[in-house]
């Protein structure tokens, strides 16, 4: 199968330069892994190497930003927005009924931070470093909401759910298929077997 690079849009060409070298790397690594090459990054984006290096001193520092500049999207459309009145419980199960969204989609290729992560098998790389805070930044999130709520473990309950976040992820990516409930399922035994009303 061979992959082509995307062209540069009308809107991404009028962009800033370093906007459109991150988008068209977040879009690029994420669907065609990280090991993309600087030549098929920049055409994507419409910019030269020079310009490129110009920004950023390597591939990886490109890689590193560009999925920060894209995780803290993917984050922000899991999580309820933070004036959402919902109680702990429902903003804990509003991240497991977007994945479950996402999943159904033939644009899902899995968490992009573990994506990356399991791609590079270092966790020193900076890129890695970007998608270790987006994990812990989620673990905090359900720790946040399970003391709220009055989970009987707040702390073991939220590494169950990055667990079976993490887990769903992968499953929909390696199946290449919806998870048909199978995450919110899971997390609704986790919360009620931790008193989670």
């Amino acid at each position: 199968m061979t992959s082509r690079t995307p062209a540069p849009t009308a809107a991404t060409a009028t962009a800033p330069t370093r906007e459109r070298l991150l988008d068209a790397a977040a879009a690029l690594f994420y669907r065609q892994g990280v090991n993309i090459g600087i030549e098929a990054l920049c055409r994507a984006a419409g910019v030269s190497k020079r310009s490129m290096y110009q920004l950023f001193t390597s591939k990886d520092d490109v890689l590193a930003a560009s999925l920060d500049r894209a995780g803290s999207r993917y984050l922000s459309r899991l999580l309820p927005a933070p004036e959402a009145d919902l109680p702990p419980r429902d903003r804990i199960m509003h991240v497991f009924h977007h994945l479950e969204s996402l999943s159904a989609s033939p644009e899902y290729l899995g968490c992009p931070f573990l994506a990356t992560a399991f791609e590079l098998k270092n966790p020193e790389h900076p890129a890695s470093v970007v998608a270790r805070r987006y994990k812990d930044a989620l673990t905090g999130f359900f720790r946040e909401q399970a003391h709220r709520g009055g989970a009987h473990n707040a702390d073991q309950l939220a590494h169950q759910l990055t667990v079976v976040f993490d887990g769903s992820s992968a499953r929909a990516m390696t199946q290449g298929n919806s998870l048909d409930g199978l995450a919110t399922a899971t997390a609704t035994a986790l919360l009620d077997r931790a008193g989670m009303p």
